[in-house]
């Protein structure tokens, strides 16, 4: 039993998530040495080992959510604890939280920080995948089947919106359409849904509007038509970006020597990882972190399609959705794509939370993954004596008849 579970694990999607994890612990040294040194002053490094015990810690929790049935997750005696906590870490940023970079987002515990938002990512994907699984029967009844589980979403995206944290609130919310639009319910319904959003945010908006509409946010999209008329004020970080990304052409510069993180790229460990990465490694470097983070989302995404159990198609599709738009948001900042929303890149960029969630996330995936190759493989192979028995006789009723 447990040789076919072991052969039914995806390797290559194992294999994917690993490289990739590894890249960027070892980007995250060559990117913050110099930052590391001008903060800290005696250790290079410091960065890095931090990295490698939040990716040491990622790993075990990889390697439990990879064998932990997904199955389980979607129980109320699971989805209950999982909805409070969630509820109650995020109302407590309000009275605990510790506040960077305008935002009170985390929790300052030691020398480590903690983002609840993040795990909350995580959380509305299994809450919304469980709920609209168990509701197949009635998926298009839209007071019934449709509307209640968002009352959860609607109260973590405001508690985050609140912060505030537009851009994770955003993320969120878009992670939630790509759950709903794969729930199977029908187009009237999800066109209800997008209309009563707008009707709900336009009051938020309202509310916000100071925080929304600010000088600060609406620079993030002046700075888009022309970043070099603003280089050194607001287009300071898409200027240096543009320049490490040119730099380094089709070969890059050479691993560790790029100049851009010279004090020149803000935050170059974090949102701006992959400038640097194209700096250094040049296009071969950029390509092999979109083709692997490529892999993984269509993968996923695959294997949502293949899953017979709704609980766990809607897992897989939401995971991979959430890696998918999180890679997407970071890419097209640090390109100038869309205005900066400070989304770091999955599995690459420096953080302690967003490792821990991906590997919660990711792990899952797998799991699903290892669930629809051992249904596929041994399940159907254990039917083949029943079907084979169930033809002969078949056939002997023919023959008499």
């Amino acid at each position: 039993m447990l040789k076919k579970i072991l052969k039914s694990y995806d390797y290559s999607l194992i294999i994917a998530i690993i490289l990739l994890s590894l890249f960027g612990l070892v980007m995250v040294y060559s990117a913050s040495m110099a930052s590391a040194v001008q903060r800290w002053g005696y250790s290079s490094d410091h960065f890095y080992q931090r990295q490698k015990i939040f990716l040491i810690g990622a790993s075990v929790v990889f390697i439990f959510t990879a064998f932990f049935p997904y199955k389980i997750m979607k129980s109320t005696k699971f989805l209950l604890p999982m909805v409070s906590i969630s509820i109650l870490g995020l109302a407590g940023l309000f009275i605990f939280g510790h506040v960077a970079g305008n935002a009170q987002s985390w929790f300052k515990i030691g020398p480590f920080s903690l983002q609840p938002a993040e795990f909350v990512k995580i959380f509305v994907i299994i809450y919304l995948s469980a709920v609209y699984a168990k509701k197949q029967a009635y998926i298009n009844k839209f007071n019934h089947g449709v509307l209640p589980p968002l009352a959860y979403l609607v109260i973590v995206c405001g508690l985050i919106a609140l912060q505030p944290d537009f851009g994770t609130a955003m993320i969120i919310c878009l992670i939630a359409g790509a759950i709903i639009i794969s729930s199977g319910m029908n187009i009237k319904n999800i066109t209800k849904l997008i209309l009563l959003a707008l009707l709900l945010a336009t009051p938020l908006l309202i509310f916000l509007k100071g925080e929304i509409f600010s000088e600060k946010q609406l620079e993030r999209f002046t700075v888009l038509s022309d970043p070099f008329k603003y280089e050194l004020d607001i287009g300071f970080q898409l200027t240096n970006s543009y320049i490490a990304i040119g730099s380094g052409g089709v070969n890059g510069l050479g691993l560790g020597k790029s100049v851009q993180k010279l004090g020149y790229l803000p935050d170059v460990h974090t949102d701006f990882i992959m400038a640097v990465i194209a700096e250094e490694l040049g296009i071969w470097g950029v390509s092999f972190v979109i083709l692997t983070l490529g892999y993984i989302v269509l993968r996923g995404i695959y294997l949502g399609l293949r899953c017979k159990d709704p609980f766990g198609s809607l897992l897989a599709i939401g995971v991979s959705s959430m890696i998918g738009i999180q890679s997407f948001i970071n890419l097209a900042g640090v390109s100038g794509v869309i205005p900066l929303t400070g989304v770091p890149l999955p599995f690459v960029s420096y953080g302690g939370s967003s490792l821990l969630q991906l590997a919660i996330a990711s792990g899952i995936l797998v799991n699903v993954s290892m669930f629809v190759k051992y249904e596929n493989n041994y399940k159907q192979t254990n039917l083949e004596p029943v079907k084979k028995q169930k033809q002969q006789n078949e056939n002997v009723y023919q023959f008499r008849t």
